[in-house]
């Protein structure tokens, strides 16, 4: 089976434990109540980067088939979008993702649990729709479950233009928020204002304080956003790009009884949410459609940083 996955972790040069080539499919039988999908498309992350570094990955499960990210065709003939969350006991978070534990998605075939399948809507290409499982949901989960922006008029993205950030500041707007992003790259924050956002700088004071914050950056970030919260107001981590240690008013977050609130991913009740609104209401941003063929060139532009939106994998070329 025609895959990408690693076959050696090297912290300081991750893409040396790259291959793209043949790969022998798992030889045991799935479990009753698995399900194989024919990949159509997948989508690269930066999660794909972190496992060939050998962050929740050891040399002991290789080789293993990278990607969290997919959407095909289940035995039965119906198009789906693979979630990749899979429960596992044996972590302490409860659940493993696709290529941690499991083989991943960016192979010819995928095998999941059957529950782990949402139903990819008529109109949804099988690109948009392969973008949607791990970053787009990431940003829907940090918004609309643990940000609870329903009760909030205005959001703050920091970071835009990666991919988390990216999809945030599209799903708040698409919601109907007012939207500020931040990011240091002139031309991401035009990009970001054509979307309909108030692009800003980083650490620029704005017009209003928010109700919710998104948070990707960090430690470069971090007071920035606590600043910019609004009483009673949710800052939503979900990485730490730019440092992890950041420092933390607390005179600030008890005063303003702000929260702050970590956040992973989203569960496949809200990836068929998703669904239905990037079906919709709301369009992912892809940077390029590369043909599996060129997978090495895609994770190569994927660790150059030089991204906007989505890298995905036209599996059919």
């Amino acid at each position: 089976m025609r895959a990408a996955y690693a076959s050696a972790i090297n912290p300081d040069d991750p893409l040396s434990g790259l291959v793209v080539g043949d790969l022998d499919a798992p030889s045991t039988a799935a479990p009753d109540d698995w399900a194989t999908v024919e990949v159509r498309c997948s989508a690269l992350n930066h999660h794909d980067l972190w496992s060939l570094r050998g962050v929740g990955l050891s040399a002991q499960q290789l080789p293993m088939v990278l990607g969290c990210d997919a959407a095909g065709v289940d035995e039965n003939g119906d198009e789906v979008i693979v979630h990749a969350v899979v429960r596992d006991p044996s972590d302490q978070r409860g659940y493993s993702l696709l290529s941690e534990r499991y083989p991943g998605t960016i192979a010819e075939r995928v095998r999941v649990p059957r529950e782990n399948l949402v139903p990819k809507p008529a109109n949804l290409s099988f690109v948009d729709a392969a973008c949607l499982p791990t970053a787009w949901l990431t940003a829907y989960h940090m918004l609309v479950s643990r940000g609870r922006v329903a009760d909030a008029e205005a959001v703050l993205v920091q970071g835009a233009g990666g991919g988390v950030a990216t999809a945030a500041v599209l799903i708040g707007l698409s919601l109907g928020k007012r939207v500020y992003a931040t990011s240091r790259d002139p031309d991401k924050r035009e990009r970001v204002a054509a979307f309909g956002a108030v692009a800003v700088e980083p650490g620029a004071r704005l017009p209003e304080r928010v109700g919710v914050v998104i948070e990707t950056v960090g430690a470069a970030t971090f007071d920035h956003s606590l600043k910019c919260t609004a009483p009673g107001g949710r800052i939503v981590v979900s990485g730490a790009t730019a440092g992890y240690l950041a420092t933390v008013d607390l005179r600030r977050v008890f005063a303003l009884s702000l929260e702050i609130l970590g956040s992973s991913m989203g569960t496949v009740e809200e990836l068929a949410a998703l669904a239905e609104l990037a079906a919709t209401r709301v369009k992912p941003v892809v940077d390029e459609v590369v043909p599996f063929s060129q997978a090495r060139s895609a994770f190569e532009k994927l660790a150059s940083g030089n991204v906007f939106g989505k890298i995905v994998l036209d599996h059919s070329r």
